[in-house]
């Protein structure tokens, strides 16, 4: 089987039962989201494929040993760049800002553009779920987060468009960078 079409069976079986916040829909709808935006970008399976796997290890039980033993290096290594470490002994709303910083860190000094092609897929598939609940609800919107603040959400999408603007010649920067622009100002 292919690479992408054995992620999509695997992210399927994992993300089973699951729903995204808020808007309620098939969990499985955001990774095949970031598939089609990382498509849009590059032709290289395990980039693609790592959008597809690239919440496993951070919202099921799946193990970064699973993903190198079923995809390879590589696609575990994308994917480990793409998990927080959400520290189970804290609640979300506490660990929200180490979380961030910590992921915003590793990717200011990754020279990987593949890696910086994940982060663009995964960023742009939330802030436009963001994006159409906030024309919605407006700033309420931020209630349902772990981080409720929106400053403190402006600081974090933001600060992907600055760490992201390599990606500038692409259509999903641009959109990110407008979307990012519209919510926060």
């Amino acid at each position: 089987m292919e690479l992408v079409e054995k992620a999509i069976c695997f992210a399927a079986e994992k993300h089973s039962g699951m729903v995204r916040k808020i808007e309620g829909i098939p969990y499985i709808l955001h990774p095949m989201e970031v598939a089609a935006i990382i498509g849009s970008m590059t032709r290289d399976e395990a980039i693609i494929a790592a959008g597809i796997l690239h919440d496993t290890v951070e919202d099921t039980d799946t193990t970064l040993a699973e993903i190198m033993e079923e995809f390879g290096p590589r696609v575990a290594e994308l994917v480990a760049g793409e998990t927080e470490d959400k520290r189970p002994y804290m609640l979300p709303e506490a660990s929200w800002r180490i979380r961030k910083e910590e992921s915003l860190a590793a990717l200011e000094k990754s020279d990987d553009i593949a890696e910086k092609i994940l982060w663009m897929g995964d960023k742009l598939s939330n802030i436009r779920s963001i994006y159409r609940l906030w024309k919605r609800y407006g700033d309420g919107i931020w209630e349902n987060f772990n981080q409720k603040d929106p400053a403190e959400q402006a600081w974090y999408y933001k600060t992907v468009v600055e760490l992201l603007s390599e990606l500038d010649d692409h259509e999903a920067y641009k959109e990110y960078k407008r979307l990012v622009e519209e919510i926060f100002g």
